[in-house]
């Protein structure tokens, strides 16, 4: 049975034992009529070869490392555990100084991470951690969530579509200066609470 719990940072290494990595099998590509005039058209696609993306791959992944970079006093940090295994992880963050997808706003929640473990997918965990997420934002009295994703996450884009996000930016360019995501594109999606 999965419990769910609120934890602080004495839980990080725990946290951290959650893999985020996702089995690539199609993309959401960028098709533009009349070259960005007619719109831009999001259509999924499948890979010639799938691959494996793990998001927290080296030690600057690290949740443990995020206190050093930032105040976590108005984050938030939940937890999925089966017994003693933890199996999923979410973290919302909000009104902290440098932080610069919140782009300044009080009123501005971002969910920063949402990992649930290879062998617990698709049992409506991450719906679970998300909806935690949500409603801690709520009793913030924060107004929007805020989250990241890429177009080679298909089911991340067709999670929070389904969680009724508006896709409010898309940035081909956002990793340009990082040469193996440099394919990707950014979409930030936009939930008002």
């Amino acid at each position: 049975m999965t419990t769910y719990k609120q934890v602080d940072e004495s839980c990080f290494a725990l946290y951290d034992q959650v893999p985020q990595r996702l089995m690539v099998h199609s993309v959401y590509q960028l098709e533009r009529p009349n070259r960005g005039l007619g719109g831009i058209h999001l259509v999924e696609a499948p890979v010639s070869t799938p691959w494996l993306k793990d998001f927290c791959v080296g030690e600057d992944e690290s949740v443990s490392r995020w206190k050093d970079r930032w105040d976590l006093a108005n984050w938030a940090f939940f937890m999925a555990f089966d017994g003693d295994k933890p199996v999923g992880a979410a973290t919302i963050a909000s009104r902290t100084e440098g932080v610069n997808m919140l782009e300044g706003r009080d009123g501005l929640a971002v969910l920063w991470d949402l990992r649930v473990h290879d062998d617990h997918k698709q049992q409506g965990i991450g719906q679970m951690l998300f909806d935690m997420a949500k409603g801690w934002s709520r009793a913030q009295d924060l107004a929007q969530l805020k989250i990241e994703c890429q177009n080679t996450n298909v089911p991340a884009v067709n999670f929070y579509h389904k969680q009724g996000g508006t896709l409010g930016k898309i940035d081909e360019y956002a990793y340009y200066t990082q040469p193996e995501y440099r394919h990707e594109t950014q979409l930030i999606w936009y939930l008002s609470l």
